[in-house]
């Protein structure tokens, strides 16, 4: 039980899978975790090294057996990427309390549960932690009342676990992506929307899943054994040229 493990959650796509992909590349056993049964199966059936457990991290009892599962498995927890996420966009008016708390329950308190739980796992070795933000908690945007709060408390709540948990060698950092060429990102984004932010963007360009899970597993690594408490957004500058784009608006 020497090999070094990660636990990636929202690893069915996108970011996470990405960085399950480059974790596995570099020789850890990764913990596959989504509450999408069907899609995490269809990808890590093409894996080696995986462990797929299906999971709502928004629910403490399944966050608890998860982190259970994987540890008796694995024997060890060396990584936890907190990466499950939603997205809910509109304006504050349309934003029901129901909606408000749906994205709070898996962006925010996912977050919290499954830190907490693996907390025990990670001293032992003097794990990582990296929780998954956003730009839109770092600056205020349109539309994003529920979703930029949430990343926001991410944000935050990395600060105090690093904080925290430095004394047992647990390092926790934060990686707050700009805007990410996914599937769905460009299925959503019409014309006038990309051109804005290639426009807004000092790189011209979107980034992609892979340049933001190469970030994500630097600062797992040894080679960010001094780095604790930070948010780098993995953003191509956007964060310095601020996210109010009139063309996001309605």
């Amino acid at each position: 039980m020497t090999q070094k493990t990660a636990i990636v959650t929202g690893a069915a796509r996108g970011i996470g899978l990405a960085t399950t992909k480059q974790f596995l590349a570099e020789g850890r056993r990764v913990a596959m975790i989504d509450r999408d049964a069907e899609a995490l199966m269809a990808e890590a059936g093409q894996l080696q090294n995986v462990l797929p457990v299906v999971c709502d991290v928004s629910q403490p009892e399944q966050v608890s057996a998860m982190i259970d599962e994987v540890a008796t498995k694995f024997g060890r927890i060396d990584a936890l990427v907190n990466n499950a996420g939603v997205a809910d966009f509109g304006p504050i008016e349309e934003t029901s309390f129901e909606r408000w708390r749906t994205v709070m329950a898996t962006n925010l308190d996912g977050v919290f549960l499954c830190s907490q739980a693996a907390v025990p796992h990670l001293k032992e070795v003097q794990g990582a932690i990296v929780n998954i933000a956003s730009i839109s908690g770092l600056r205020a945007s349109t539309l994003r009342v529920a979703y930029g709060t949430s990343k926001a408390g991410v944000i935050q709540l990395t600060q105090q676990q690093a904080a925290e948990l430095g004394e047992y060698g647990i390092r926790a950092n934060c990686v707050a992506p700009g805007p990410v060429r996914t599937k769905l990102a460009m299925a959503v984004h019409s014309p006038e929307i990309i051109a804005a932010y290639h426009d807004a963007i000092p790189l011209n360009r979107y980034g992609s899943e892979d340049e933001i899970a190469s970030v994500i597993v630097f600062l797992c690594s040894d080679k960010a054994s001094y780095v604790t408490g930070q948010t780098i957004a993995s953003d191509g500058g956007f964060q310095s040229t601020g996210v109010g784009l009139p063309a996001l608006r309605v």
